[in-house]
């Protein structure tokens, strides 16, 4: 039996969710710190097409380790899989977890065309399984904290939001895929995501229109390395969203020095994805660079002392700003100015691995779950195609 940390107290977990995972890279290592110490999530299986991760899971959690998904679908002892795979794998898989009866907990963004993310809802719905998106930023404890004062009504209805970040996105290692809009390469799918969600989250009304421009300035890297975008919400509420994945100034500074992961920065560090990139000897190295990252090849991140976050984001409400930061929220208030601190968790993530147990356990799944995923990412493609085309776009299924 297991203590659960977090807010609103602690819990005794005594049935974890017996939770696969399909996908050993990236998406995962990022999750890997929280999944190790959360105890509302129990890692029992994994797919993966490399042995040598696949090897250092069994080592590590036990459990039986699969090449396919399909394989990891057919597990009887798996409750729920972790769809870590990447974008354009989302549908495929999805269908196969589906298919064997198991829950969703799908990486963002749900799929890279919007056919994939209406198939997605619609598989996990026939089967009557619980779908969330996620690990996104949406989970962020700060986020959290921000939106239990807007319901309170304390402040008043949230008028504004403004979200910028400035980061390496676009260099660190990439497979050619990532570098590739049509197979949902660049930063519109991988990381405006992140902001979308935070602000449909924040705002709680519906999202209507988009206007947006997008910059792809690297001729080596030919895809949105940057955006901007305002979106309009019901009742004449907007939120401005800025975002640079071109390596130069870091936003991070503005943060306490704070990494997105929740970790404190260390200066020397800067130009390091450039750098790395600039060793390379030949373009066919940065997909095996990209390799040594993924899980049995190298470590995962330390346990942050933070929330991790995504970047600078001031909410404009009626009575109040609330400036959103690693360590909690600033309240800009009429007359005073005051800051409550998120509580620490060891588990970063466990926000969203809690929202699973919920749903899987108790039937009440996030605000996060399959149809959230899904306009979320008609928000993105809204961005691509306002700046395609200069003008407006109007959002159809929010």
């Amino acid at each position: 039996m297991c203590r659960a940390p977090g807010r609103g107290g602690s819990s005794l977990i005594s049935d974890p969710v017996r939770l696969g995972v399909a996908g050993l890279g990236r998406g995962f290592m990022l999750t890997l710190p929280s999944l190790r110490s959360d105890p509302h999530a129990a890692l029992v299986a994994c797919a993966a097409p490399r042995e040598e991760s696949r090897t250092a899971f069994v080592a590590e959690f036990g459990g039986k380790a699969y090449a396919t998904v399909n394989e990891l679908a057919q597990d009887p002892n798996v409750e729920a899989v972790y769809i870590a795979t990447p974008h354009q794998m989302h549908r495929e898989h999805a269908d196969a977890v589906a298919s064997g009866g198991k829950h969703l907990l799908v990486e963002k963004p749900l799929a890279i065309s919007m056919d994939d993310a209406d198939a997605i809802v619609e598989s996990a719905a026939r089967a009557g399984l619980h779908l969330i998106t996620g690990p996104s930023h949406s989970f962020d404890q700060p986020v959290l904290l921000a939106r239990e004062m807007v319901a309170s009504g304390e402040f008043g209805a949230v008028r504004m939001i403004h979200a910028f970040n400035y980061t390496d996105f676009l260099y660190r290692p990439r497979r050619p895929e990532e570098l590739d809009t049509a197979q949902g390469g660049g930063v519109v799918f991988s990381q405006a995501v992140h902001q979308i969600d935070i602000v449909r989250l924040l705002m709680g009304v519906r999202a209507t229109r988009v206007v947006a421009m997008t910059g792809a300035w690297d001729a080596a890297r030919q895809t949105e390395g940057a955006y901007s975008a305002v979106i309009e919400f019901e009742g004449g509420r907007f939120a401005s969203l800025t975002y640079s994945g071109y390596a130069h100034y870091d936003s991070d500074v503005l943060q306490d020095g704070i990494s997105e992961l929740g970790l404190e920065k260390v200066p020397a560090t800067y130009g390091r994805s450039r750098k790395a990139l600039s060793r390379l000897t030949s373009p066919a190295d940065e997909p095996k660079l990209k390799s040594g990252r993924t899980y049995g090849a190298t470590d995962a991140p330390s346990p942050a002392p933070h929330a991790e976050h995504f970047g600078p984001m001031i909410v404009s409400c009626d009575r109040a700003d609330l400036r959103l930061t690693p360590k909690g929220v600033e309240i800009w208030g009429d007359f005073e100015k005051k800051f409550v601190a998120a509580p620490p968790d060891p588990a970063p993530r466990s926000p969203v691995l809690r929202a699973l147990y919920e749903a899987v356990r108790n039937g009440r799944p996030p605000t996060q779950s399959a149809g959230w995923g899904r306009a979320s990412l008609e928000v993105c493609h809204a961005i691509l195609e306002a700046a395609r085309a200069g003008r407006f776009v109007d959002l159809k299924k929010q």
